[in-house]
C-alpha cells in the first residue's frame, strides 16, 4: 500500500516538465505555544553524504503543523542512534514528550531502507521501556513506551514523500488526527513577463516538488481537486471565453466541460466525485447549477435577479453553500439540494464570501470584511461564533487541508500576491512568498493516503 502510495505521488511529477521549487514556507507567528517534541537526526549507512536529510523535513512538517515545536539540534541534550541511547530523564527536563529517531540504509537495487522509532519520553520514564504483564499465564515484557516502530525501502525520488509519510504518522501518533504532510495543493502562477504568463501549478504542500499542469497565454482560474485527487477542475479563458475543463494530473489529459455563452465558473466537485457545481450566467444574472459528469445533465439550483457565485458542498453532498448579494452586500447563503430551499449563514461582519466549509462541517472558513480590511474568519455552525484569523490584507480564496487543521489562502505581501498559511485556531501563521511572480487561487488536495 505504501509502495503504491509514493508510486503514485512520484507519477504525477512524471509527466510533464519539472520546475523548479518556487515557494518556500516561511513562519511568521506562533510557533511559541506549540508542544516540544525530539526529531533527533536520522543516521545515514551509505557511501558519500546522504540523498536527503529526512529528519529535517518532518520537524519542518511538525513545526508547520502549528502544533509542535522540535527541539533544535543545538539544544539537544543527545542525539541517540538507538532505542537504548535515549536518555528519557535528559528529555523529560526539556518538558520533549516524545522522541524520534532514525536510520537511512543505501541497500541493493539503489533503494533506501529507511527505519524510524518513535517514543513516548513519560512512558519511558516510568517503565524504561520494560513494563512486564500477564499473558496466558505468562509474565512478558511489553515495550509501551514505543509509539512507531516501522521501515520501508524506497527509490531515492520517493525520499521526500517518505518524509512526509513518518510525519503524517508521528502527527496521528501524538494527536490522534490524521496529518496532511502528504498532500498537494495547486495554485495559479501569474508573471506578466513570461512567455506564457499563466500557470496551473501543483507542488507538494511545502512547495517542493513543483510541475506546471496548464500553461496558457490567457487567464487561468480557480483550480479544484476531485475527490480521489486524480483530476482538478479549473476555468480557462484560452479560446478568449471562459470555459470549464479537467485534467488529469497523472496523464496530463485535458477535457472541456462547458462552453456556454457568459459566465463559466467556479467548479467544485462534489465529495462522491459524481457531480460538479459550477456558476453559469447561460439564463441571465450568474447562478448556481450543478452538472451530472457521468448523464452531462445539468440542474439549475439558484434563480436569482442578484449574482450567485462560489459554490462549495458540505461534506454531506446535501447542500451547497454560496456567496450572494441577494441582501444587498455579498454574504454567504445555503441551499438544500432536494427542497431548493435558501437560509442566510453569515450575519456579522460588513460582508462575507469564498466560503468553504470544514472537512468535518462543524465551520464554515471564509473571507470577511471587518473595518473595511478583507481577512479570513471561521464561523462555528452551532453557535454562529465568528473568529477572525489573520491579519494580513486582501486575503481570498481560503482552502482547507483534508484534516481540518490548516487554512491556505491568497494575500498580498510587498506588492504581491502570495500564499499564506494560517492554523484553524489562529496561533500559528506562515507565509510562502514565490521567487517569480504572483501566486493566487490555492487548492488544497484531499488525502492521499
Amino acid at each position: 500500500m505504501i509502495k503504491k502510495l509514493l508510486l503514485s505521488v512520484s507519477l504525477v511529477f512524471s509527466f510533464i516538465s519539472v520546475a523548479q521549487a518556487n515557494l518556500e514556507i516561511v513562519i511568521t507567528e506562533g510557533v511559541d505555544s506549540a508542544r516540544p517534541v525530539g526529531v533527533v537526526p536520522f543516521v545515514w549507512q551509505g557511501h558519500g553524504q546522504a540523498p536527503l536529510d529526512l529528519s529535517k523535513v518532518v520537524a519542518a512538517d511538525l513545526r508547520r503543523s502549528g502544533k509542535f515545536n522540535p527541539v533544535a539540534i543545538s539544544d539537544m541534550p543527545q542525539t541517540p542512534q538507538t532505542l537504548e541511547q535515549i536518555d528519557y530523564e535528559a528529555w523529560a527536563a526539556l518538558g520533549v514528550e516524545a522522541v524520534l529517531t532514525g536510520k537511512v540504509e543505501a541497500v541493493e537495487g539503489g533503494k533506501f531502507k529507511v527505519s524510524y522509532i518513535l517514543v513516548d519520553v513519560l512512558r519511558g520514564q516510568v517503565t524504561a521501556g520494560n513494563k512486564q504483564e500477564l499473558k496466558d499465564g505468562q509474565l512478558v515484557t511489553k515495550q509501551d513506551h514505543i509509539l512507531l516502530d516501522r521501515y520501508k525501502s524506497v527509490a531515492q525520488a520517493q525520499l521526500r514523500q517518505m518524509a512526509h509519510l513518518i510525519s503524517d504518522r508521528v502527527y496521528q501518533s501524538l494527536t490522534g488526527e490524521r496529518g496532511a504532510f502528504l498532500t498537494r495543493i495547486a495554485y495559479v502562477v501569474v508573471d506578466l513577463e513570461a512567455a506564457m504568463p499563466y500557470q496551473l501549478r501543483v507542488s507538494d504542500y511545502d512547495g517542493y516538488n513543483e510541475s506546471a499542469l496548464v500553461r496558457s497565454k490567457e487567464p487561468l482560474m480557480s483550480p479544484s481537486w476531485s475527490p480521489d485527487g486524480k483530476k482538478l477542475a479549473y476555468v480557462s479563458f484560452q479560446n478568449q471565453k471562459a470555459e470549464i475543463y479537467t485534467i488529469d494530473v497523472y496523464t496530463g489529459q485535458n477535457d472541456r466541460l462547458t462552453t456556454y455563452n457568459g459566465i463559466n465558473g467556479a467548479p467544485e466537485w462534489s465529495p462522491d466525485g459524481k457531480k460538479l457545481a459550477m456558476v453559469l450566467s447561460k439564463d441571465g444574472q450568474p447562478d448556481i447549477y450543478v452538472l451530472d459528469l457521468a448523464s452531462k445533465n445539468l440542474s439549475r439550483i439558484t434563480k436569482n435577479r442578484r449574482i450567485d457565485t462560489e459554490p462549495t458542498w458540505s461534506p454531506s453532498g446535501n447542500e451547497l453553500l454560496f456567496s450572494s448579494e441577494r441582501g444587498g452586500k455579498p454574504q454567504i447563503y445555503r441551499v438544500n439540494l432536494d427542497t431548493k430551499k435558501v437560509n442566510r449563514v453569515t450575519w456579522e461582519g460588513e460582508m462575507n464570501l469564498g466560503g468553504t466549509v470544514t472537512p468535518d462541517g462543524s465551520a464554515l472558513v471564509m473571507v470577511s470584511r471587518v473595518n473595511g480590511q478583507y481577512r479570513i474568519a471561521r464561523q462555528d455552525f452551532d453557535t454562529g461564533y465568528v473568529q477572525v484569523l489573520t491579519r494580513t490584507q486582501l486575503d481570498e480564496s481560503p482552502t482547507v487541508a483534508p484534516n481540518g487543521s490548516m487554512i491556505m489562502y491568497s494575500t498580498v505581501a510587498n506588492g504581491r500576491q502570495v500564499l499564506a498559511l494560517v492554523s484553524m485556531d489562529g496561533r500559528f501563521k506562515a507565509t510562502l512568498p514565490a521567487k517569480e511572480g504572483s501566486v493566487r487561487a490555492p487548492a488544497w488536495s484531499p488525502f492521499l493516503n
